[in-house]
């Protein structure tokens, strides 16, 4: 497999307490597992590797857990897919953002990925430097809301309910698992309330780049998060044809 080299950022993102990020590989291709290794390891990340699903799982629960996955999606023993729902199926890892990586590149496959709660989705072949700068901007997403518990903020709308602090969120006093991605996503409904927000938008101020992915990601993304928010407060996010989305100005 060809994978092109690029120089990355020399900064490390790290975690709380100045601790650098621990990734996760989960690449059954071992040339390419040691090369994303030692990048990841040369930028001051702390990188580990499984090259099974089943690995990658157990990986997954192990102290220090990731703060990150990076996910191949064709796998000796069962699919990436399938690794991505066991991650967000298990209370333990249903948080730890992920990026999936798969030489498929049809918009079935990505609508797929996103659906199954994907943070974002590389095709390869890619490049090293690309993948690096993906990382940085999930793990940015990811780690914004831990310095947000400093102030904890309840916020509601109707039976809607999300507490900032703890990265907790309620739809009718039923707690919701949602991802990193997906806490953002509605946290920015709520704090523009009755505002319009365009694709375009989105990308810029909850994905935190708008050049390496495309607007049906914000589409497939709005599906999911109405979907988990239920038939009713997931019809407070209301679509605005031609322009964007946003949330109603009353519940």
């Amino acid at each position: 497999m060809s994978i092109s080299f690029g120089k990355a950022a020399s900064h490390t993102l790290k975690k709380g307490g100045d601790v650098p990020a621990h990734i996760l590989i989960i690449e059954d291709e071992a040339d390419l597992a040691t090369t994303l290794e030692f990048n990841l390891r040369q930028e001051g990340f702390h990188p580990r590797t499984a090259g099974t699903g089943h690995e990658g799982l157990q990986s997954a629960e192990m102290t220090p857990r990731p703060d990150l996955v990076i996910l191949d999606l064709m796998l000796p023993d069962i699919s990436g897919t399938e690794v991505c729902r066991k991650l967000r199926g298990n209370p333990e890892t249903a948080t730890i953002p992920v990026i999936m990586c798969t030489a498929r590149d049809s918009e079935v496959d990505r609508v797929v990925g996103f659906e199954l709660g994907a943070d974002d989705y590389v095709v390869k072949p890619f490049s090293v430097r690309e993948l690096i700068l993906r990382v940085r901007a999930v793990l940015k997403r990811s780690q914004g809301h831990a310095a947000a518990s400093v102030e904890p903020k309840l916020l509601q709308f109707g039976i809607l309910k999300l507490d900032e602090g703890a990265h907790r969120s309620w739809v009718d006093n039923e707690e919701v698992q949602l991802t990193a991605l997906e806490f953002k996503l509605i946290r920015t409904f709520l704090t523009r309330k009755g505002r319009v927000q365009s694709r375009e938008r989105l990308l810029q101020d909850v994905w935190d780049y708008d050049a390496l992915v495309t607007t049906r990601t914000v589409d497939t993304h709005i599906r999911r998060l109405r979907e988990k928010l239920g038939s009713t407060a997931g019809e407070y996010i209301e679509t605005v044809r031609g322009v964007g989305y946003r949330l109603r100005d009353n519940p």
